[in-house]
């Protein structure tokens, strides 16, 4: 059985493999390393166009949400999901040949990817979507976030800033729930 764990960043999808992980005892990747895996065998033109992340990024979150609008934000994030789309599909393909039980998370499995892997791999694969809806408890939890190496914490000064992420997510978060009832997952 392939578990797939997706929804948009700081929704709990690591929190949650980890722990399906121990309590199923099998392993568990994040999307973000396939997509570091497929980094460097691209071009620099390639790269740019589909992990405009990247180029967003700025020197810290403040210069990033006060250039882009969550808009952009999560059509850049949609972007680089589509490019790892088929490392996610042959990761599943090769631990299910070999016979594994794996959990996949990540902002990459969107629902459209679930739909897909779904109807190849009829009856093993599971799904869920992690979502935050609730900005403002949203920017409460963050600041106490224990996650070592925060990215929102370390790249953020302004309190506005934390309130543009908090929109972003949440925007991003109707997209998943969206899409998933369309998809029916």
């Amino acid at each position: 059985m392939i578990y797939l764990i997706g929804g948009p960043p700081k929704c709990g999808k690591t929190t949650l493999a980890k722990t399906l992980s121990k309590s199923l005892g099998i392993p568990w990747i994040s999307t973000d390393t396939l997509q570091c895996v497929i980094k460097p065998y691209m071009n620099k033109d390639d790269f740019l166009k589909k992990f405009p992340t990247s180029y967003q990024r700025g020197k810290d979150n403040d210069e990033k949400y006060s250039k882009f609008s969550s808009q952009e934000i999560i059509e850049a994030y949609q972007q680089q999901a589509k490019t790892v789309y088929e490392a996610v599909d042959m990761f599943t393909v090769c631990e299910l040949t070999d016979g594994n039980d794996f959990i996949i998370e990540g902002y990459h499995v969107e629902p459209e990817l679930v739909a897909e892997l779904n109807l190849k791999y009829t009856g093993k694969i599971r799904s869920i979507f992690l979502i935050k809806s609730n900005k403002e408890k949203f920017v409460c939890d963050i600041k106490k976030s224990t996650t070592p190496n925060d990215w929102i914490i370390a790249r953020t000064k302004n309190e506005e800033t934390y309130h543009k992420i908090a929109n972003m997510i949440c925007e991003y978060g109707d997209f998943f729930e969206k899409e998933s009832e369309k998809k029916r997952l």
